[in-house]
């Protein structure tokens, strides 16, 4: 380690008033000050380089604007870190200097401690850059066209029951949480069957009216209904020979329960306000966020239609039963974001990631991609570090002072009072989950892992 680290290098773009009295306030924390009177020669200086940590920029000069001289900078250096200040704190300020990729502003006349605070926060977000280095992601997209990502003992699972059911024309029901990918494999098991040259489509049970689900999925007579202006062809008969999704069948209502009963049974549908029978060769995959089987028992679902879809059972598992998948499923989502162009972020530092592991994912697999596409908008640099995170994500982290910070203590009592609630052992349900944790941390190294547990190799694979 170098015993004198150089000093951040600060460049200072404004009048020489502000210029002295920024220069003033930055040195006494030992900050290396250079200083430039205009938008052209502070350009001129960072294309000459060495390039700066840090830019505070004035927004209007005499000469090239603020603006316009930030679009010139992050030209040459598109990674450079600028601040501007402004004496007119107006929402097109603000706007426009974060659409030109300023990290923040300052107003004038300035608290030298919001200057100092802003230096700081910016040369800690220049350092945690550097310290990602060159990121490696942990997947191959292509190797993940399907979109279905993990490679966790529960997801195998999921992939080997895919691969037996696409073989035949069986009836699936997939359960889960929402949000932990049924739809993935829906389209997962029409892709590999002999029905894929044919359509997929899929139908939202609980996004469509009671009045007007028949009609969706049967169609309907002209005249049938006020409105049915003319013939109408429902899901089942454009989709012919395929494979259609009744996603939430569990909130199907009970008469069309019976005609979806109908076509299983006997291949047949009539449309709405129709009397012509019609014959139809779908395979029905319905999937279903609900307890089914209460449902049942409390009559507002079809025992003998539940016995019909239920003949193979995929359990998608949600996200906090398969935290080992995380990494892969963020590196997923940012390689497809840089891929289409909806971000330029294309890695995630190991803090912000370690954040995304620990969080529980109510909404699964749909609120990471979501929290992902987030951060990645947001983030300033090549990776998502902790501060791109939304609050409610990384809470307490890196907040010592927060009401909310986690001790070592407070921790367990809360994971003791957690499990103690559940129906499994506790130390059975702890062990699972440490190790999964332990496994994460270590990138999936087994024999570092196991060093980090107190275990052998041969005993952490036994409790894999």
């Amino acid at each position: 380690m170098d015993p004198h680290p150089k000093a951040p290098t600060i460049l200072v773009i404004d009048d020489a008033e502000i210029r002295y009295s920024l220069s003033r306030v930055l040195s006494s924390r030992g900050y290396q000050v250079s200083e430039a009177a205009s938008g052209e020669q502070g350009i001129a200086l960072v294309k000459k380089g060495p390039f700066p940590d840090l830019i505070y920029l004035d927004i209007r000069m005499t000469g090239m604007s603020g603006l316009e001289a930030l679009q010139h900078i992050r030209s040459a250096n598109p990674k450079q870190l600028v601040i501007l200040m402004t004496a007119f704190g107006t929402a097109q300020t603000a706007i426009e200097a974060m659409k030109f990729g300023a990290l923040d502003y300052v107003m004038k006349p300035f608290d030298p401690q919001r200057v100092l605070t802003l230096a700081e926060n910016a040369l800690k977000t220049h350092a945690d850059l550097r310290a990602v280095g060159e990121y490696k992601p942990t997947i191959n997209t292509e190797d993940y066209k399907e979109g279905i990502v993990g490679s966790s003992p529960v997801m195998q699972e999921v992939f080997k029951v895919i691969g037996q059911v696409t073989a035949s024309d069986v009836t699936v029901m997939i359960t889960g949480e929402s949000g932990t990918g049924k739809e993935l494999v829906a389209r997962s098991i029409w892709k590999h069957s002999h029905r894929a040259g044919k359509p997929f489509i899929a139908v939202n049970c609980a996004a469509i009216p009671d009045n007007l689900i028949e009609s969706e999925l049967f169609g309907h007579e002209k005249g049938s209904f006020t409105g049915a202006t003319g013939q109408r062809m429902g899901k089942f008969e454009l989709c012919d020979g395929g494979t259609i999704f009744l996603d939430e069948i569990g909130d199907m209502a009970l008469a069309t329960q019976t005609k979806i009963l109908r076509v299983l049974q006997q291949g047949e549908i009539q449309r709405v306000g129709g009397t012509e029978t019609i014959r139809v060769d779908v395979r029905i995959i319905a999937a279903t966020n609900k307890d089914l089987e209460y449902i049942v028992k409390t009559k507002a679902f079809r025992e003998d239609l539940y016995y019909r879809l239920n003949v193979v059972r995929i359990r998608m598992p949600p996200l906090r039963e398969r935290i080992e998948d995380i990494p892969q499923i963020v590196d997923f989502c940012v390689q497809n974001l840089v891929k289409q162009r909806k971000a330029r972020t294309s890695g995630v530092s190991p803090e912000a990631m370690a954040v995304l592991t620990r969080h529980l994912w109510p909404g699964n697999v749909r609120e990471l991609e979501n929290v992902v596409y987030r951060s990645a908008v947001i983030a300033q640099g090549d990776a998502i570090l902790v501060k791109d995170l939304p609050v409610e994500i990384r809470g307490s982290a890196g907040e010592s002072n927060s009401p909310f910070a986690l001790t070592l203590d407070s921790a367990l009592d809360f994971v003791a009072e957690r499990l103690g609630a559940a129906e499994q052992p506790i130390l059975e349900e702890f062990e699972r989950g440490i190790v999964k944790r332990v496994l994460v941390t270590c990138q999936g190294d087994e024999a570092a892992a196991a060093k980090k547990l107190g275990l052998t190799k041969a005993a952490l694979r036994k409790r894999l």
